[in-house]
């Protein structure tokens, strides 16, 4: 049970797995008000930095839930070095399942709506973890631009222009939803370049490192384009936020 060689190679370098950088990831943070003792589920929650610098800085406990044995293996050694090993822990698990035990404060997905198979799905999932006046916390991407055709959209890593929506009518859907959205915090052409630029030089390194695997000649050919094609699409048309949301 783990997730695709190719994404740990290429986020094999990252503490963040989506274009928040640190400085947003902090602002969020700041922005929702913790309190200390607050409980956060996090479901797909990759190398667990928000959890751990959120227990670091706000004083929050709670658990991690992913499919790579590779990138909990980081958020455990980033809990020690933090010194919130004791307030937190990781479970290596298929996060589309998860349900908290007892209700938490603050239950999360950041940019792993699939797990619930969209946003709907997603919210739902939450919500089973949720107590009663907690905030969920929804990673997502949006159209920050309209893409002018199926290259556009190919380019950004879509299928359809309908799989993601302009940022206006996704926050209608959360309302559509019977939530509010209380808070957001965007990513920016910088933070997005932070995610995406990091992966080719993880990409590169391992090249250079396993030139005989046998995965080694799909990698070579992505990095080969994957920069000229974040640079001309995603970079332009696509938008990415965090959105706090509170039962209505």
């Amino acid at each position: 049970m783990d997730i695709p060689r190719s994404f740990t190679i290429r986020e094999s370098g990252h503490r963040i797995h989506n274009p928040l950088d640190d400085a947003k990831l902090a602002v969020l943070g700041g922005a929702l008000r913790l309190t200390p003792g607050s409980q956060l589920l996090d479901l797909a929650c990759g190398s667990g930095e928000m959890l751990c610098t959120w227990a670091r800085d706000h004083g929050l406990t709670g658990t991690g839930v992913d499919l790579s044995a590779t990138f909990l293996a980081s958020a455990k050694a980033r809990a020690a070095e933090l010194g919130v090993a004791d307030r937190i822990e990781f479970v290596h698990a298929d996060a589309s399942g998860h349900v908290a035990d007892e209700p938490v404060d603050i239950a999360a997905c950041i940019g792993a709506a699939w797990i619930g198979d969209g946003v709907p799905g997603t919210v739902d999932l939450l919500r089973r973890s949720l107590r009663p006046g907690g905030l969920l916390l929804i990673g997502h991407p949006f159209w920050r631009l309209d893409p002018p055709d199926q290259a556009a959209v190919e380019g950004s890593h879509a299928t359809s222009r309908d799989e993601f929506l302009p940022l206006p009518e996704l926050i209608e859907q959360f309302g559509e939803l019977g939530c509010d959205v209380v808070e957001m915090v965007l990513a920016d052409q910088d933070s997005w370049d932070r995610y995406a630029a990091a992966q080719w030089l993880n990409t590169r390194r391992w090249l250079d490192g396993n030139p005989d695997d046998e995965l080694a000649p799909t990698m070579r050919a992505e990095l080969d384009t994957e920069p000229a094609r974040y640079a001309r699409y995603q970079r332009e048309y696509l938008g990415w936020g965090v959105f706090a949301l509170m039962d209505r």
